[in-house]
């Protein structure tokens, strides 16, 4: 990867734009697994150039997603704003998966582990204090299973990124039965 230090070339800095606007265009429309090629192609530069700027595949994540994984403290922070604990974590999960349905890179890298790009992992981990609080304010107030934690969260979000990728168009109605089998009586 192309180090801070040294500053680039105006070339070779706007072939890294290129590379990253097409990545980041080509991940949110087809997901993660998306040819090195397809990139490269896409940005109208070599293989050869995209290697140069992006050694890895996990180099062009950790150069695209924590940046787009703030949304998730975005999301976050209108949700604890909602002062019904219920409301407030089903408008949460439903904001969550709309992003990941609008974005199918994110979709993937929030069901994934992704060891070899750890600052991508500490991205994804930021809105995990999110949905602590709203889970333990609807345990709190009642109206959340009891036995609900942030372990079924994170399955959860594993799911439904399946789901949003093998039938977009039914999310919803996915989260729709899923939520009514956790709120209380």
């Amino acid at each position: 990867m192309v180090t801070a230090s040294k500053p680039l070339r105006a070339d070779a800095a706007r072939n890294r734009e290129k590379l990253l606007a097409a990545a980041t265009q080509l991940f949110s429309e087809r997901g993660l697994d998306v040819p090195m090629e397809h990139i490269a192609r896409h940005a109208e530069v070599s293989i050869g150039t995209l290697y140069k700027h992006f050694p890895t595949r996990e180099d062009l994540f950790t150069a695209i997603f924590p940046q787009r994984l703030a949304a998730l403290d975005v999301i976050g922070e209108k949700a604890l704003a909602d002062p019904d604990p219920w409301h407030a974590f089903v408008v949460y999960l439903d904001d969550l998966y709309a992003l990941q349905a609008e974005d199918l890179g994110l979709n993937d890298i929030l069901a994934r582990d992704l060891p070899r790009a750890p600052e991508v992992v500490s991205a994804c981990h930021r809105g995990v204090g999110h949905t602590e609080i709203l889970i333990d304010r609807a345990l709190a107030a009642g109206v959340l299973r009891p036995d609900y934690s942030i372990t079924d969260m994170a399955t959860l979000t594993r799911a439904m990124a399946q789901v949003i990728r093998d039938s977009p168009g039914e999310w919803r109605r996915f989260l729709s039965i899923y939520v009514d089998g956790l709120r209380t009586p």
